[in-house]
């Protein structure tokens, strides 16, 4: 099922990154970026900014899907992020896993690799799970 957004995705932070999601499931969700200069601080690496959107994106999206059959949508709570080798260039891939799935919070682990598979960021991302705002 599409999910009905109030801001169309390609008008979103993500989209303007251009984020991909790959997978999204109840447990699991992944997605990549290529490394562009919208990308890089002005030092030209890859800006910290960039994992957390990418990790409250993708945990926000994979948990609305599990909760919008009950009209509920999913807000990022908590985003805490730790940087740990810098990127240039490449691909950057996210994996992220549930690690609490409750009524009203959903916590997730997302870890970032580079294209030869090393890690390069992490975060935990806390998201609760709402009633819609009206429009």
């Amino acid at each position: 099922m599409e999910p009905s957004y109030a801001i169309p995705m390609d008008q979103t932070l993500d989209g303007v990154l251009g984020f991909e999601v790959l997978e999204i499931g109840p447990d699991h969700a992944s997605a990549r970026f290529q490394v562009e200069n919208k990308h890089r601080q002005p030092f030209g690496i890859v800006h910290g900014g960039v994992y957390a959107a990418l990790a409250e994106g993708l945990c926000s999206g994979a948990t609305y899907m599990q909760v919008q059959a009950d009209g509920k949508i999913a807000v990022g709570s908590s985003n805490f992020t730790s940087f740990l080798r810098p990127v240039t260039h490449g691909v950057v891939t996210a994996e992220a896993r549930a690690l609490h799935s409750g009524r009203t919070t959903w916590v997730w682990e997302c870890e970032f690799t580079n294209e030869e598979g090393k890690r390069c960021a992490v975060s935990r991302v806390t998201l609760a799970v709402i009633d819609p705002q009206p429009r």
